[in-house]
């Protein structure tokens, strides 16, 4: 039972919740309808630094974009990828979770124009291949064996509890549909997530991307998609960031049992250390008794060992 998660708190306290929510003649007892769980995606299913993985594949179209056109390369973002600048392309993303987004503006105003014009099936196949193929760029790992070994058992523990298990993230919600089954064992029609406008074209009789952001799932979004997209308020939801505070608060307020957990970034060694924009979470965490799961204590090993580690 969660070999990877050491002998202490954060798993002491996952499995008593557990136990409590699925024992039928326990007060806190959750009938499994009720029995949903959220996760968000980087950071606390797989990682993050030196940036977000999905930031790899669009950073790529940007290279290519600013190779075609030579003046790009002087503007944000695609200055910052062709000179591989990820301090840069990390503090927008930390700015942001301050309360400055005007490099994630930028950032964002560039991505929306990478793939204009594809059809959603096209985005598919280009991201899963891009997922199933590429490498960590700092860790050398494939990016599918970039997943939390103890964060894979815990999905698996769930749903064998009667759990249903979802995501919601701030990543793109199409690109994280390639690849969430596989790994995670969690159905697309499960996965929230941010998303890039779309429409359909009568000429090409598909669906294809706009230039404009549907939605920027984080912060307060958060429950509000989760809410829209599931109809539930969930009992267990995970994070890491400050994005995921309104996610665990809309959680931990429901009117009955609920567990919120937050993955602490403190493994220099086996993977990074950081507290650049989970400040706030660390503080909410200690003030209304959320469970901090650090990963150098409450982690026996960080990464799944292999692709599809639920399988």
């Amino acid at each position: 039972m969660l070999p990877s998660w050491t002998d202490g708190p954060a798993r002491g306290e996952i499995v008593d919740f557990v136990r409590r929510v699925t024992d039928e003649d326990s007060s806190a007892h959750v009938p499994p309808a009720g029995r949903i769980a959220v996760f968000d995606n980087d950071g606390t299913l797989w990682c993050e630094k030196p940036g977000p993985i999905q930031s790899e594949f669009l950073f790529r179209q940007l290279a290519r974009m600013a190779g075609r056109e030579p003046k790009l390369a002087e503007r944000q973002p695609w200055k910052a990828v062709v000179e591989r600048d990820y301090a840069w392309l990390g503090a927008a993303i930390e700015k942001h979770y301050r309360g400055d987004d005007a490099d994630l503006h930028s950032m964002v105003d560039g991505l929306l124009q990478c793939y204009v014009g594809l059809t959603t099936d096209a985005f598919a196949r280009a991201a899963g291949d891009f997922l199933r193929s590429g490498r960590h760029p700092q860790l050398g790992r494939p990016y599918l064996a970039c997943t939390y070994a103890p964060m894979t058992e815990l999905l698996r523990y769930l749903a064998g509890h009667g759990f249903t298990n979802c995501i919601a993230s701030g990543g793109t919600r199409d690109f994280m549909r390639t690849v969430t089954e596989e790994v995670y064992g969690i159905p697309p029609e499960n996965v929230v997530g941010s998303s890039v406008a779309l429409e359909y074209r009568e000429d090409v009789g598909d669906i294809v991307h706009t230039a404009a952001v549907e939605v920027f799932d984080d912060g307060p979004m958060k429950p509000v998609r989760i809410w829209s997209r599931l109809g539930r308020r969930p009992i267990f939801a995970a994070g890491n960031a400050n994005g995921d505070i309104q996610m665990l608060d809309y959680c931990a307020r429901g009117p009955g049992a609920s567990m919120c957990l937050l993955i602490h970034h403190d493994d220099a060694e086996r993977e990074y250390a950081y507290t650049g924009g989970a400040e706030e979470a660390l503080m909410r965490a200690a003030r209304d008794g959320w469970t901090v799961a650090g990963m150098a204590g409450a982690w026996r090993t960080v990464f799944a060992p292999a692709a599809g580690a639920l399988q």
